[in-house]
């Protein structure tokens, strides 16, 4: 009765956290008291409490490193002008019968190369809200080819912090994990496009506001120099170069191109590292601001205590009664299909991708074990659910905020197909199509 109460103020805990905007890591804090208390009470030593946690956050020390490149990243492809350049260009070859497509490859593309869903929505979503607001395009439609633009890389990124995350918790190589997120996503990613292309021709654009490439042209040298940085993120991946390696030549890169092309000062682009860039240009404040090591601080600290709170839970047994009462689901329906549903429950609960993330993992692990699923298994299933899922979540946090920034409702959802089709995809073929393979879990080091 106890955990039931536990498990029933912590749930009040997040409610309260979502309608009242307190960051979420005050009840994950709560959370990890009172089970620890209770864990306390039946008997384990404080010792062996803060054992639990440490092994949980341990794992997750490497996501919270690429965190740190990450908001390094976000701010100087920033003032590189490396965002700027795949805007101007992108909005460039838009003809009227292609708008929501080429939005949605263009976010798609930019959320690849930069590994963040909320930076692709705050600069480049923004834009083409705003021209399919000028021209005529409906607003719903043209959100939710953002939408899946954005998540496409926040899937399968290398600089994605979630699936550096996925890869942490699971114990698995991010390398082949990426690898599984490129070769399952290809179906769901041509199906998207033609979808799009169809909506494309029912939704034509009137005139893109050339206003926005003046300014564009304006506040930024528009040059071939701001493609470097992100030809390093996307390249040296597949050289198989680790990702921090990637990532520290990405920024290096930036920093050049910022310094010598964009010719700004020294001291100004350090303190843009470090609390994000604002250019000069009123305007295009509105719309490139963002990104330093201090907008950070708060989802690494999320992600650590969350790692800390579910340790507790594996380790002193909070989970068995759920666990024991997928087994018979998972027997008759698959394990994807139970990982789906977890998922799903966790982010209309936690409503926080990646508490979803790890709680879904916690929850399913003994089941793939049990089954004889290797960790690559579990680690793209969860890629291919949660990841995805916690963005068609209206009140999710991966929803809630790109749907505010574009300044739509929650009618943008159902045009997010790339959500939908990839677990649909996934649970059509993963059993003829790719079928699993016993394999060890592997050591992590992106």
């Amino acid at each position: 009765m106890s955990t039931l109460i536990a498990f029933a103020l912590f749930i009040g805990a997040m409610l309260v956290s979502l309608v009242t905007g307190i960051h979420m890591v005050f009840p994950i804090l709560l959370g990890l008291a009172m089970f620890s208390f209770l864990g306390w009470r039946g008997g384990f030593a404080p010792r062996q409490l803060a054992a639990m946690a440490w092994d949980k956050g341990k794992k997750v020390l490497v996501v919270i490193r690429i965190f740190v490149f990450i908001g390094a990243i976000t701010a100087l492809w920033r003032s590189c002008g490396t965002i700027a350049f795949f805007i101007y260009f992108g909005i460039r070859i838009i003809t009227p019968p292609l708008f929501v497509l080429v939005t949605f490859l263009l976010t798609a593309l930019i959320s690849f190369a930069l590994g963040t869903s909320l930076g692709v929505v705050s600069t480049a979503g923004i834009i083409l809200m705003a021209l399919a607001r000028s021209g005529g395009v409906s607003e719903l439609v043209t959100a939710g080819a953002i939408l899946s633009g954005a998540y496409f890389g926040d899937r399968c990124s290398p600089a994605s912090s979630s699936a550096s995350l996925v890869a942490a918790v699971t114990e698995t190589s991010l390398y082949d994990n990426l690898r599984a997120m490129l070769k399952t996503g290809l179906l769901p990613l041509v199906v998207t496009t033609l979808v799009y292309g169809v909506l494309s021709m029912r939704h034509p654009i009137v005139a893109v506001d050339e206003e926005m490439m003046r300014a564009l042209a304006s506040a930024f040298r528009i040059t071939p120099w701001a493609l470097l940085p992100a030809a390093l993120m996307m390249l040296l991946p597949l050289l198989k170069v680790p990702i921090r390696h990637a990532m520290g030549w990405s920024v290096l890169a930036a920093a050049a191109v910022t310094l010598l092309v964009q010719r700004m000062d020294v001291w100004e682009m350090l303190k843009a590292v470090v609390m994000g860039y604002v250019p000069a240009d009123a305007q295009m404040a509105r719309i490139v601001s963002g990104g330093g090591l201090v907008s950070m601080w708060k989802p690494a600290l999320l992600v650590f205590t969350t790692a800390l709170y579910s340790g507790i839970l594996d380790g002193t047994g909070v989970m068995r009664p759920l666990q024991k009462r997928l087994e018979k689901p998972a027997e008759k329906w698959g394990l994807f299909p139970v990982m789906t549903a977890v998922s799903l429950l966790c982010g209309m609960v936690f409503c926080n991708q990646s508490i979803v993330v790890m709680m879904a993992q916690q929850t399913m692990d003994t089941l793939y074990v049990a089954r004889g699923a290797s960790k690559n298994e579990e680690a793209i299933d969860i890629e291919n659910s949660g990841i995805l899922l916690s963005a068609a979540i209206p009140w999710n946090i991966a929803c809630s905020i790109p749907l505010s920034m574009l300044g739509v409702g929650a009618g943008a959802v159902p045009y997010a197909v790339l959500l939908f089709l990839t677990p649909l995809c996934w649970g059509l073929t993963k059993k003829y199509v790719y079928p699993s393979r016993k394999t060890a879990p592997k050591e992590n080091v992106p």
